[in-house]
């Protein structure tokens, strides 16, 4: 551990926090090279990553991050938090083994008291069976035909826990066109190592996950990187990790990489939107240096983390599309430079996802 007396204020962390976000200014970063930085973008919903690197790169379209599932660089399964996530091919085969105890963990405590019955290794067995025969004979099956597949043996198990089982005992890439842009439908299981032509590592180092976390996020303390990966008992693994040692104006230990730059809290920042569930916004268990608790509660609403959008660099509302309207929401009004910054990057968003012709209405929330 590199000692260091700093103690740094909310501003310095925020502009430290977007630059490493490539929030700052628009990166030249091929989306691959973006996706890498990010470590993994959630994407439960399909839309969500591809709003997430429009916001940060300077060129992009869909057909990038379509290209890239397509060609297999990018893959879309359970990882953080057992979520579903977008991550390279090249951190995947690292990432779910690492991830694998959490999210065996999840399923317990989700759908404990449904599989009290149910062997789990015996159901792996048997799912990966089901799956390896569909793909010896060029097929694809479905989860749900996966879950109807496996209530053979267990008819009388929830079919809602045998749903969500599978991804949480196996290693599953949900394949295109499942992750594309506007593409809903059935989700598709593949076996992880038939994808990838590769199997997963067998011992990954906790380590890894510290580095790039910091490296995207940081500096940050444990309890954000065990919020944003899922993983808990970190404390020892970080502390005896060669990082650098800060605090924040609350008197929090915060982490990071010896030779990282910290950035200028002078630094402007644009007005940027973020989508459902973007990285800079569940990264983090302490997120004052995004919004204050009062705006986190509009946000963070149970399991969900509204869109919004960053006024000089913190979380200034929420916005929403659909009906041909885009709506931002701020929490309070906004000067007029700032309203027409942020109607400006607004019609970008509408023109991104192909709504040109599209009315942007104001909606103040009350607070």
């Amino acid at each position: 551990m590199t000692p260091n007396s700093r103690v740094l204020d909310r501003r310095t962390l925020n502009r430290t926090t977007l630059d490493r976000q490539l929030l700052l200014a628009p990166s030249a970063m091929t989306p691959a090279q973006a996706v890498e930085r990010l470590v993994a973008l959630q994407g439960q919903d399909v839309n969500p990553p591809y709003y997430g690197l429009w916001s940060r790169l300077s060129s992009f379209t869909q057909d990038d991050l379509t290209s890239l599932l397509h060609s297999r660089q990018v893959v879309r399964g359970s990882l953080l938090r057992a979520t579903q996530h977008l991550t390279l091919a090249g951190d995947y085969v690292w990432l779910r083994p690492l991830l694998q105890p959490r999210l065996s963990r999840g399923l317990r405590g989700a759908f404990g008291g449904a599989l009290r019955d149910v062997d789990l290794d015996e159901l792996a067995r048997l799912a990966r069976a089901h799956l390896t025969r569909a793909h010896l004979k060029g097929r694809t099956l479905t989860r749900t035909q996966v879950r109807d597949l496996l209530a053979e043996r267990w008819p009388g198990v929830d079919r809602l826990a045998l749903n969500w089982t599978v991804q949480a005992v196996l290693p599953v890439i949900h394949t295109p066109p499942s992750g594309e842009w506007n593409r809903g439908g059935a989700v598709p299981f593949t076996l992880a190592e038939e994808w990838l032509g590769r199997p997963l590592d067998t011992a990954p180092p906790v380590e890894r996950l510290v580095t790039r976390y910091l490296a995207a996020f940081g500096p940050a303390g444990v309890m954000d990187v065990q919020a944003w990966s899922g993983l808990t008992r970190l404390r020892p693994v970080i502390e005896a990790m060669d990082l650098r040692a800060y605090r924040d104006e609350d008197g929090r230990v915060l982490y990071d990489l010896p030779d990282a730059p910290l950035a200028d809290p002078e630094t402007p920042a644009p007005v940027r939107f973020l989508p459902y569930f973007d990285n800079l916004i569940v990264a983090y268990a302490d997120r004052s240096r995004l919004m204050t608790a009062e705006r986190r509660k509009a946000v963070c609403v149970g399991a969900v983390i509204h869109p919004t959008f960053l006024v000089d660099g913190v979380v200034a509302g929420m916005w929403d599309l659909k009906d041909d309207t885009l709506t931002l929401r701020p929490f309070r009004p906004l000067p007029g430079p700032v309203m027409e910054e942020l109607t400006a990057e607004g019609e970008r968003l509408l023109a991104f996802a192909g709504e040109k012709d599209a009315a942007i209405a104001l909606d103040l929330i009350q607070s």
